[in-house]
Formats: structure tokens, sequence, C-alpha cells
């Protein structure tokens, strides 16, 4: 729908008209998630993996703010490897491995940018300036990245270009980064898009993949399909162990902001690295997030903010403020309402705890 308005997104599950109206369907059920967790096992570890992460974070601690959760994603590694690749390529090393790539994390899930990066003790700053020079126009992928022209294909441009205008490095994939910036920047039109060199995922492939998921589910359950235990190299593992006090472990996680980002709002959800160690996970201190990159940062955050609140208050006339005032819906106040309403009314089977008919 909002592609009907000019509007394009690459992912629609964060940020943007997507991201938001996910939001208005997502956060009442994290709300009674959190509170069977309270009533039920409150002194469980809760692992979210869930988009909107920012806002499915900030659910579970409004419902429950005792609650011991903690947001992963894995788009920060993704840039750990491409690093890995710039220092295969430079210095001739071989496998180099993203975990001895230590990085500064700071931002808001998707959005989240590197303020330091070293290998060894070596600086990469300097290294990830050329390398973003020589590959700014042709771009350079990876394993992970996609290929051109599909609907994943990430070939690190905006990365790049994101690098020259600001001086850190955005640590996600290309179709995250650039839902967070105007529109104008990356997704303008599906031209633009391809000129960048990433793609947009369309709902269709979102149709299928959940029905071949669902079949391979139910081939699973009646034992058509053999499940084969093997190591992913997930994240996750490593962080359980870690809080079962079988290792330690820092890494990039979401979490409520007790000071970690210091000129972010107390209490909003940031990303950062946190210290896992028994028992424990302690969000470090990222410093503040950089003045550059302040203003792209701040707005976003205090929209996630207000929409999460909307969603609890079950208030559609604010959490039409925070869609209305997302940095991708550039139009006149009346069309974006009417792109809400279109968006909302499509979507009110999943939205019967509002009050969708009273909406102006």
């Amino acid at each position: 729908v909002p592609e009907k308005y000019g509007i394009y997104q690459a992912v629609g599950d964060t940020v943007g008209p997507g991201g938001y109206v996910r939001a208005l369907r997502t956060v009442p059920m994290f709300e009674e998630i959190a509170l069977a967790i309270k009533e039920f096992c409150p002194n469980a570890w809760v692992i979210n993996y869930t988009n909107p992460m920012t806002i499915c974070v900030k659910a579970l601690y409004t419902a429950f703010p005792e609650i011991k959760a903690f947001g992963c994603c894995h788009e920060v590694f993704g840039t750990q490897l491409l690093m890995a690749k710039m220092l295969e390529e430079n210095l001739g090393l071989e496998k180099v491995n993203r975990e001895d790539i230590k990085v500064n994390v700071v931002g808001v899930n998707h959005f989240t940018w590197l303020t330091s990066a070293y290998y060894q003790g070596m600086d990469l700053f300097p290294m990830y300036k050329e390398f973003a020079d020589k590959y700014y126009y042709e771009g350079v992928t990876t394993d992970f990245g996609g290929h051109l022209n599909d609907c994943f294909s990430c070939w690190q441009r905006v990365k790049f270009d994101l690098f020259k205008r600001y001086g850190y490095i955005a640590a996600a994939g290309d179709r995250h980064l650039a839902e967070f910036c105007p529109g104008d920047w990356y997704l303008q039109s599906p031209e633009q898009v391809e000129d960048w060199k990433f793609g947009l995922t369309p709902v269709s492939w979102r149709w299928n993949d959940l029905s071949e998921r669902l079949a391979r589910s139910e081939r699973l359950v009646k034992g058509e399909e053999e499940f084969e235990l093997k190591p992913t190299g997930e994240e996750g593992v490593e962080q359980i162990r870690a809080i079962l006090g079988l290792r330690d472990l820092v890494t990039n996680v979401n979490m409520p902001n007790v000071g970690q980002a210091p000129n972010l709002p107390l209490g909003a959800v940031v990303e950062t690295n946190a210290s896992f160690t028994c028992g424990t996970v302690t969000p470090v201190n990222a410093g503040p997030v950089p003045m550059e990159i302040y203003p792209l940062i701040a707005k976003i955050c205090g929209n996630q903010e207000i929409i999460v609140k909307a969603c609890f208050e079950r208030d559609l006339e604010l959490a039409f403020s925070a869609f209305a005032n997302d940095q991708l819906v550039r139009l006149p106040l009346d069309r974006a309402r009417e792109l809400f309403k279109e968006m909302v009314n499509n979507t009110k089977e999943y939205l019967t705890m509002y009050d969708v008919e009273g909406l102006k």
C-alpha cells in the first residue's frame, strides 16, 4: 500500500509505515507475553529475535519492568564479516574471525553504528576509509550479502555512503539502513534502489517463505523429515552459555538505556555491547552517540518511544503522530492520514484492541 503513495521500503518491519503498523499488531501480543512471564516464570531470561526489535524489547519492559530480557540481532556481525573480508584482501590474511574484530557499538537496532573498530590492536578506521573509497561505486558483496537483483542483495553502497557522509561505520545491511534515512536518499524509486545495489523484499516473498516454513514444520512434526542437530554459530547459544557461567562474553544486544548511551533518553531501548557473565547481562558504556549522527538517531528513538506508548494506551491518534513524523513519510498531512487509515483498515482483524472504527 505505501508504494501507491510513492513510499518504498526494503524490509518494512522496523520503521517506516510497515514498521509502525507492524508495531500496532505486535506490541499487544508482547504485553500479554510479558505479563505471562511475570506470573509464571518471573526469573526467566528472555531472548528476543522478533522485529521491530527495539519496540518489542521496550514492550516487554513496559509491561514487566523487572523482566530479564534482551534483544539479539545479527546485523553487527555482518559488518564484522565485511571488515574481515577487508583485512583478508588488504593484508593477505586468511580466515579472519569476526569475533577478533573488536567494535564499540551504539545506536538503535538496524541503525547501529561503530564508533571504533580494532583488530589485534590495529585501528581499522583508516583502512575502512580506503576500502569504502575503493568500492563506493562498484560495491562489494560477501557470502552473507545475497546477489545483485536478489531481494536480499546488499552490496554495501549505502553503508559506504553513510561513512563518507559522517565518518562512522553504519553497522547494518543496506536494506535496513536505507529505511532510517530520508526517503529521497536511497528509496525514492525502484530504479534508485537498483542503483544503490540493494533489494526490495516483496510481500509475495514473505508469504511464500512462511508457507514453506510451515510446511517444513509439519513434516518435522510428522516425522517425514529428520531434524538434524548441528552447530549454527548462533550467538544466542554463546549468550546462554555465558549466563549459565560457562564462559564470559561481550557482544551487542538491545536493552533499556541505563546510561550506556548517555545522550539518548534513559529507558529507551538502545543497542550497545553488553557483558555476559554468570547470571548477569550488563550493558557496556558506549559513550555518547556522535553529534554528526545524533539527529538521525534521536528522531528514530523518539518515534519508537511514542509508538510504544500509543500501543499500550491503545491510542491510534498518538500512533499516527509517530507514523506521520517518520523519515520515509514525506507526504502532506492529509495524505499521510489517508495512508495510515488504509493500512490500519487492511490489518484491522489483528487490531481488535484498538478503536479502528473511531479513527478520524
